[in-house]
């Protein structure tokens, strides 16, 4: 009897079926493990990671003058300025005072211009906050950062493009991102509109 023949005869009973099918199984994890270096290579040559943020090769945030952005890079804007409720959020105000921005858990958050720390952890419903004191009545607050991640403290005088910490998920928040607050006087203002003012347009 020929190879074909038993081969044909193998495949009409269960147990030729199984065998088979293991058969199969097995050259798929070989094949699997042989070329699994090879699609790795890339990602070393490259220096990244399968699962890590873009840092844009820890690049400042563009800056004009004395102010810059807050994340470094493209990001994905959330809630803008005033009412914007959010559907599914019990807890999220209606009133949105300020304007969220996300790149992703982990991000970079720097001090959009120069100033004095006043707030470095647990604020209010921000979660891990920052607030920075830029005088003249002018404040800017960072909310929703990573617990653990804060790199400046209360005190420290701090530029444009200085590392606060990591976009994170504290407090009142909804996902990972950043709650970026401009206040003048005690009352928050439209950073979109602040920002522009210094010649930085946000989405």
């Amino acid at each position: 009897m020929g190879a074909p023949v038993i081969a044909a005869a193998a495949l009409n009973s269960r147990t030729g079926r199984k065998i088979l099918a293991g058969a199969v199984l097995i050259i798929v994890l070989v094949i699997a493990v042989l070329i699994s270096p090879l699609i790795a290579i890339p990602f070393a040559v490259a220096g990244g990671a399968v699962g890590t943020i873009p840092t844009e090769g820890n690049a400042a945030p563009a800056a004009s003058g004395e102010w810059g952005y807050p994340l470094s890079g493209g990001y994905s804007k959330g809630r803008g300025f005033g009412y914007n409720p959010v559907i599914g959020c019990s807890y999220c105000s209606t009133n949105h005072q300020g304007y969220d921005m996300a790149q992703g858990c982990g991000a970079t958050i720097y001090a959009a211009g120069p100033g004095q720390v006043i707030t470095a952890g647990s604020w209010q419903g921000y979660g891990n906050a920052v607030r920075i004191n830029h005088g003249d009545e002018l404040v800017t607050l960072y909310g929703h950062m990573q617990w653990g991640s804060l790199q400046v403290s209360v005190g420290e005088q701090v530029a444009a493009g200085t590392p606060l910490g990591a976009e994170g998920n504290t407090g009142k928040s909804f996902g990972c991102h950043l709650h970026f607050e401009v206040q003048k006087s005690g009352t928050p203002v439209d950073p979109e509109s602040f920002m522009a003012g210094v010649g930085l347009q946000l989405k």
